[in-house]
C-alpha cells in the first residue's frame, strides 16, 4: 500500500498557491526534478518564491532552445516539441538522472518525482493561442519500483503570453500537489487542477493515469469528468480504451461520424455505419489511409433523471471499444456545432450517418432559437463546405412505408430550404441497407436485457450478447432517454 506523505486529509478547503508549495517543499521526503520547454520556468518559480525549496528541487531547467534541447532529449523527426512523445521522454530522462544521481542508501525515505512541460504559448500574430502537455512522474511509496504518472494536454484561451504563463504556473503547482495529496480521489484531483484558475482561462482537454495507484482508474472515466466539470467541449479514447488527444487525431483527416446512444450498440448501428462507410471511402477526394471513424455519444445522451449514469456509460464504452472504434464524447447537442468542432481540425471532407428522425430533427428551427441568424446560420455552418449527410432509412411502423430523403416529412416552412440542400448533393440515400434489421431499436432491446425477458441476443453484433451476459452489463435500470438515431 502507498505510504503518501502525512496528512492527505489536511486543507480541505482550497488552500492557496503559496500554501501547497510550502506543504510540499517543507515535507523532507518529496524531492525531485522540474524540466519546462517553451512558457519558461514558471511551474518551478512558485516553488522558489514559497521559500523552502532546496529540500524538494534537485534541479530546474528550461531547455528553450531547440538544438541544446535535442541534446538533451533527443531530436524530433516531425520537427514537433509540443507533444505527448516530447513529454513522456522528458519525465523518463529526468527520473533516470535522479535515480542515478541520489543515492538510495543515503535517502532511504525519499519520494522522487519529476514534473515537466512542453508549451506553446500565443504567438504574435494571435491568430494561436497555444497549447500544451504537462506531466508529473513520481512515486508515493520509496520502495516502489514502478512510477506512477499524470499527462494532462492543454488548450490556452488567453491572449496574453505573459498571462498564459502565469496560469501554467499555477496549474503544475495544483497537478504536483494533486499528484501526492489526492491520489487517492483522482475524480477530485481533476476538479483540484483548476484551483485559482478560471475555466475560462484554459482548457484541459485530455488526461491520463497510470501506474500502480491508478490501477483501478478507467482513464474513459476520467475523460468524462473532464466534460462534467467543463473542463473541455469533446473527448476520445480509442479501441484500446486508453484517451487520446481529439486534435491530434482529427488532425486533417476525412471524419466519418455517426451519433448515437448505443446503449447497446445493435445491428442497425453497424449496419448505418458499414454501408456509409463503403460510400464516403468512395468519395474521389477521401483516401483509405488518411480517414477516421468516430462513434460519438452527446453528453446529454448519458444523462438519466438529469445526473450521468457512470456506470452505464462505462457498459457503452466497453462495447464500442471492443467492436474496435473510437468513440468521441461530446457537449454538442446539435450537429452543427459538431461539424464546427471537426472544421477546427480539418479542412477535408466530413461525413455524417444519421436516421430519418434525426434528419427531420435537424430541420426543426427551436434548435436554432438562440443564434441570431437561426436555422440558416446553423446550416451555414452545418453544410459548410465539403459535408455530406449519409441517410438511413426508417420503416413506418403504422403503415409500413420506407421513409427516405425523397419522402421525408419536414415542417411545410423547411420544405424549399430541404430541397435546395437535397438536390444539391449534400443529403445521400443509403440504399443498400439491410431490410431484415429495421425493426431493431436500442430502447427495445435495453428493456428486454433489464427485463430479463428473451429474444434480444440476435438483435445485436457478434460476440456482444455473449459480452453483456458475462459482464452482465445494462443491468441497473434507468430512465429512458430520448433516441438520437435508428437503433
Amino acid at each position: 500500500m502507498a505510504t503518501a506523505p502525512n496528512n492527505v486529509h489536511a486543507f480541505e478547503n482550497i488552500p492557496s498557491i503559496k500554501a501547497k508549495t510550502l506543504r510540499i517543499n517543507l515535507n523532507p521526503n518529496i524531492y525531485g526534478t522540474f524540466a519546462e520547454i517553451g512558457a519558461g520556468q514558471e511551474t518551478a518559480r512558485q516553488f522558489f518564491r514559497a521559500g523552502g525549496a532546496s529540500g524538494t528541487i534537485a534541479k530546474a531547467m528550461s531547455a528553450y532552445d531547440k538544438a541544446f534541447s535535442d541534446a538533451i532529449y533527443g531530436g524530433e523527426d516531425d520537427g514537433r516539441y509540443v507533444t505527448q512523445a516530447r513529454l513522456k521522454r522528458m519525465l523518463s530522462h529526468e527520473m533516470k538522472l535522479v535515480e542515478e544521481r541520489i543515492s538510495r542508501d543515503n535517502n532511504p525515505d525519499y519520494l522522487f518525482f519529476s514534473f515537466a512541460n512542453t508549451v506553446a504559448t500565443i504567438d504574435f500574430s494571435k491568430r494561436y493561442k497555444g497549447h500544451g502537455w504537462i506531466g508529473i512522474r513520481f512515486q508515493l511509496d520509496p520502495k516502489q519500483k514502478e512510477f506512477d504518472e499524470i499527462i494532462l494536454h492543454i488548450r490556452f484561451k488567453q491572449t496574453e503570453a505573459r498571462l498564459q504563463q502565469e496560469t501554467l504556473g499555477t496549474l503544475g503547482v495544483n497537478l504536483i500537489y494533486g499528484a501526492f495529496f489526492k491520489y487517492h480521489k483522482p475524480k477530485k484531483l481533476l476538479k483540484y487542477l483548476y484551483d485559482h484558475i478560471d475555466k475560462d482561462t484554459i482548457e484541459i482537454d485530455m488526461v491520463n493515469f497510470t501506474g500502480p495507484n491508478f490501477k483501478e482508474v478507467d482513464n474513459r472515466l476520467m475523460s468524462l469528468q473532464l466534460i462534467r466539470n467543463d473542463m473541455t467541449d469533446a473527448v476520445m479514447f480509442g479501441p484500446d480504451g486508453h484517451n487520446l488527444l481529439p486534435a491530434s487525431v482529427l488532425y486533417k483527416k476525412n471524419i466519418l461520424a455517426l451519433r448515437g446512444s448505443f446503449r447497446p450498440v445493435t445491428k442497425v448501428n453497424m449496419d448505418m455505419f458499414q454501408k456509409s462507410y463503403d460510400i464516403f471511402i468512395r468519395e474521389q477526394t477521401v483516401e483509405y489511409e488518411n480517414t477516421i471513424v468516430v462513434f460519438e455519444i452527446t453528453l446529454s445522451n448519458l444523462k438519466a433523471a438529469g445526473e450521468i449514469d457512470e456506470q452505464d456509460f462505462m457498459d457503452r464504452a466497453e462495447l464500442l471499444c471492443s467492436l474496435g472504434h473510437t468513440v468521441l464524447i461530446s457537449k454538442f447537442q446539435e450537429y452543427y456545432k459538431l461539424v464546427e468542432y471537426f472544421n477546427n481540425y480539418t479542412k477535408a471532407k466530413i461525413g455524417l450517418t444519421m436516421g430519418v428522425n434525426n434528419l427531420v430533427d435537424v430541420f426543426d428551427e427551436k434548435y436554432y432559437r438562440d443564434l441570431s441568424g437561426g436555422i440558416l446560420e446553423a446550416f451555414g455552418k452545418l453544410f459548410f463546405k465539403d459535408l455530406k449527410v449519409y441517410l438511413y432509412p426508417m420503416k413506418d411502423a403504422t403503415t409500413g412505408q420506407i421513409m427516405t430523403s425523397n419522402n421525408v416529412k419536414v415542417h411545410p416552412r423547411m420544405k424549399e430550404l430541404y430541397k435546395f440542400f437535397k438536390y444539391n448533393g449534400k443529403v445521400m440515400d443509403i440504399i443498400d441497407y439491410d431490410p431484415d434489421i429495421m425493426h431493431i431499436f436500442s430502447r427495445e432491446v435495453l428493456k428486454r436485457i433489464i427485463n430479463h425477458e428473451e429474444g434480444w441476443e440476435e438483435m445485436l453484433p457478434e460476440g456482444i450478447a455473449e459480452m453483456i451476459k458475462e459482464k452482465q452489463l445494462f443491468t441497473k435500470k434507468a430512465l429512458p432517454e430520448k433516441e438520437e438515431v435508428n437503433k
